[in-house]
């Protein structure tokens, strides 16, 4: 995390802080950056804190609230596929090939049908 992240964080922050310095009604979106840049801090808690312009009781609040969010958020499970190349479909265009869950091999001959394919699957 750079002093350049930190200083975007902190501008971010200070729209949740009030005119006595409070933060209140801070966006799980924003805890969950808070977390993150804590989590890849190298330094000392102080020197976090402070390049946040917080004290050490609201950044303490902040997080334990960014860590039960980062609890109860859904998190997707990620899906491997494998690509094994690109090939010539009709007509000269690219194909692509997608080896799918049992063995199944799954052609594409435009990038449009693979990117609608994968939303479907989503879902």
């Amino acid at each position: 995390m750079e002093k350049a992240d930190l200083s975007i964080l902190k501008k971010r922050l200070s729209t949740f802080r009030s005119a006595k310095g409070i933060i209140r009604a801070v966006s799980d979106e924003l805890l969950v950056d808070l977390l993150r840049a804590w989590e890849t801090w190298p330094a000392t808690a102080k020197e976090f804190y402070q390049s946040l312009g917080s004290s050490k009781s609201q950044m303490a609040a902040l997080m334990g609230k960014a860590k039960k969010v980062s609890r109860n958020s859904p998190v997707e499970e990620f899906k491997e596929i494998q690509v094994n190349g690109m090939g010539h479909g009709a007509a000269g265009s690219f194909g692509m090939e997608i080896l799918w869950e049992g063995g199944r091999v799954i052609r594409f001959s435009k990038v449009d049908e693979v990117v609608e394919f994968l939303q479907k699957s989503k879902g």
